[in-house]
């Protein structure tokens, strides 16, 4: 990333769980939203440790006054960090099999698009309400490449690179994690919920999704859904 990078460490032991932030949130926003509290006896158990990084959309995703191509590009720098720093990281303080993608809002498609790209590294994906596709235009949520489209772009959206995904290697370990999506009855990406849904089931990925009351986008309801699926 050419610069420092925080990150918060929950837990001793158990699964390992990558947290990411929503839209513009940083690593201790999920310790703010009193996340980590509902998941205490979990952690304090050790069957559950969380590794909650920081987020960069000022710098990717949301740069408006930088290109498309250039928002995209800081993202796959991104990844490379998660990969090549926070996986050794993790791996060092915790020789647990498993790994967890998880994020709430923005950090739910980022934790899908990871784990759905590198589905040999992940156990399991519990994504909270999520949009899988960066490119809609729904109520007031644009189009984050302002229409620009590229390779790195597909390769980054997984109701876009998913229907077309023929590597059996990838499909195995697709078909053999544990896929928990959530969204509300009245969140505005219902739609693309249900769309990445029908995707997962074209392709034999067993996934959970699960709809819940009213728009359901904000910690009071995560921290309810953290109780159920985590």
């Amino acid at each position: 990333m050419n610069r420092e990078m925080e990150l918060l460490i929950f837990g001793h032991a158990g699964e390992k769980m990558l947290v990411f932030p929503t839209r513009g949130g940083r690593f201790y926003e999920y310790e703010n939203m009193r996340m980590v509290e509902t998941l205490r006896g979990k952690i304090e158990a050790g069957e559950l440790q969380l590794f909650c990084i920081d987020g960069i959309d000022p710098e990717s995703f949301y740069c408006f006054w930088a290109h498309p191509s250039g928002r995209i590009q800081r993202h796959i720098q991104y990844e490379e960090y998660i990969l090549n720093e926070v996986f050794p990281l993790m791996n060092a303080k915790n020789p647990h099999p498993v790994v967890v993608a998880h994020g709430c809002s923005l950090g739910a498609f980022q934790a899908a698009n990871i784990a759905f790209r590198h589905p040999h590294l992940f156990r399991k994906v519990v994504a909270f309400s999520g949009r899988y596709d960066l490119t809609l235009n729904v109520e007031h949520f644009r189009d984050l490449f302002d229409g620009y489209y590229s390779e790195e772009i597909y390769f980054n959206t997984p109701t876009h690179f998913l229907p077309g995904l023929g590597c059996e290697d990838r499909l195995r370990h697709l078909r053999e994690m544990e896929v928990v999506l959530t969204v509300g009855q009245e969140d505005p990406f219902r739609g693309n919920n249900e769309q990445f849904s029908d995707i997962l089931r074209g392709k034999g990925v067993r996934h959970e999704m699960h709809l819940w009351q009213d728009r359901a986008h904000q910690g009071y309801y995560w921290r309810r859904m953290a109780g159920v699926y985590i």
